[in-house]
């Protein structure tokens, strides 16, 4: 079964994107702060990584660098949830090995959508649309 890890210092996002991916044929998990995260991906090997940027202890890009260059994990997919926009931001998060960014509040289908990309992986991966 596939893992993923939802990775927000705020509780209840985290509670809200669990809640969303109760039903997807995966394994949950989740981590509060960057430094947290970087442990469960370690020893849980998770599928894939919805991670926030802002987070305590460990910023959200540093863990995806770190997740993108151990060359047992660099095949995690991690994907980016972030109230960061700016086009600046964007072009950080996708230098640092991120799959996807995706601006918060993400669009419900977008986040979805996604998802099936990784657990289903004979999906397209345009099926997403723009900006995944």
């Amino acid at each position: 079964m596939k893992k993923v890890l939802v990775v927000d210092d705020e509780e209840s996002l985290r509670f809200l994107v669990m809640t969303l991916l109760e039903e997807a044929d995966c394994t949950l998990a989740e981590a509060r702060d960057g430094e947290e995260a970087l442990r469960q991906v370690r020893s849980e090997r998770p599928d894939l990584v919805l991670l926030d940027v802002m987070l305590p202890k460990v910023d959200g890009l540093t863990v995806c660098r770190e997740i993108k260059a151990d060359p047992q994990l660099a095949g995690t997919t991690v994907a980016l949830l972030t109230a960061k926009t700016a086009p600046s931001d964007r072009e950080a998060g996708l230098a640092a090995g991120a799959d996807a960014y995706l601006a918060k509040p993400v669009p419900l289908l977008k986040l979805l959508t996604l998802v099936d990309q990784v657990l289903q992986p004979g999906l397209s991966a345009t099926a997403a649309g723009p900006g995944i």
